[in-house]
């Protein structure tokens, strides 16, 4: 099987790493960090204007009809940065969500980025993120309402509407909320913003067919998995490159560290664990194009696989760095923040692991 990626591919990915280049330099993104929205419309008119909200979209939706593979090029070009602002929230996680649940009203703005979406999911807990739904949705007259609360909505506080996984009578439904005004929360990746959204018999629009939606939950949970460690395939690669380009220049005892055996080994380490890692996030993309029965598996692999490799490479790439990698300064740590971040995402390494084992296990 060939797992190149094709020429379009190519030149795709030329062309994000020069605009990210020129665009978003780390200077950007330490602004990005210190500002509360954490992107300028500036800079998300450019991106919705070279298209790349619309890779996910279907064609007859106003899109460019593209694969989570073209998206994984993407994202892994901005995780090399680390890119803050919406684009994980509304051209992966909402846009997949809309798709999922047919609600292809949402789908042409979120192609053109004149509208941001975003999703919750995610409440308590550190295990399964679609079983660990609290939130109650009850008809009230003719509409639905909400109670419950979502402590991290990734850009809640920015979208301009939510799509909502609540508790219903016939098990797990979907719902729209415009506007949602969440409350921003800190975490602990700077560059990438989330709120708090409290629902206290908060009208809403349910979304999607009639019955328990658990089953496309999950799939939306899968794909974003699978996004979130494309991102941390290019968090990886910039870490990596990082720490080779300061035990270059680092110069101890009269010679550069990189000469010294034991920086060798770390580098040598960190590179392995990426290859590896790469590897399954790319197979876990390419069963979701094609709608491989071995999509769930795959993608608790790719998402465990690579988040652990990239805590392991960005904290070593602090280790490469010595003291001056602890310090603020010091851009090490912005790629060690969106790390442990992404690993708690949409389900844990630890958990995808034992949910991998499980799989493994029901097929014997």
């Amino acid at each position: 099987m060939d797992f190149t990626f094709s020429p379009d591919q190519d030149v795709l990915r030329d062309t994000v790493r020069a605009w990210l280049a020129d665009k978003a330099p780390l200077e950007y993104v330490r602004a990005m960090v210190e500002d509360d929205r954490g992107f300028t419309d500036e800079q998300w008119r450019a991106i919705s204007d070279l298209g790349w909200p619309a890779i996910l979209v279907p064609e007859e939706n106003g899109g460019l009809g593209l694969g989570l593979v073209d998206a994984v090029v993407v994202l892994e070009e901005m995780g090399r940065v680390p890119f803050p602002g919406p684009y994980f929230s509304s051209a992966i996680a909402a846009t997949v969500a809309a798709c999922e649940l047919g609600a292809t009203e949402l789908l042409e703005a979120l192609a053109t980025g004149g509208e941001r979406g975003t999703i919750a999911l995610e409440e308590g807990g550190s295990g399964d993120p679609v079983e660990s739904v609290h939130t109650r949705a009850r008809r009230k007259g003719a509409s639905w309402v909400l109670s419950g609360e979502k402590p991290l909505v990734i850009d809640g506080h920015t979208a301009d509407w939510v799509i909502v996984a609540a508790r219903t009578h016939e098990g797990l439904g979907s719902f729209l909320l415009r506007m949602p005004q969440g409350e921003a929360v800190p975490v602990m990746d700077p560059t990438r913003k989330a709120a708090r959204l409290i629902f206290d018999e908060t009208p809403a629009q349910p979304l999607g067919p009639v019955g328990d939606h658990s089953a496309i939950w999950r799939s939306i949970s899968d794909t974003c998995s699978v996004g979130l460690a494309a991102e941390l395939v290019g968090v990886c690669e910039g870490a990596l490159e990082m720490a080779v380009d300061y035990a270059k220049a680092r110069v101890q005892f009269d010679k550069p560290i990189a000469t010294h055996q034991v920086i060798q080994h770390k580098i040598v380490d960190m590179l392995h664990k990426l290859e590896l890692g790469r590897v399954g996030v790319h197979f876990a993309a390419w069963a979701s194009d094609v709608e491989d029965p071995d999509l769930e598996r795959a993608a608790a692999i790719a998402k465990s696989s690579m988040a652990e490799a990239a805590v392991f490479v960005t904290s070593e790439n602090i280790q490469v760095h010595g003291a001056v990698g602890f310090t603020w300064d010091c851009n090490a740590q912005l790629f060690y923040k969106r790390a442990k971040q992404n690993d708690i995402l949409f389900g844990y390494q630890g958990w995808q692991r034992r949910r991998v084992a499980d799989l493994v296990l029901d097929h014997a």
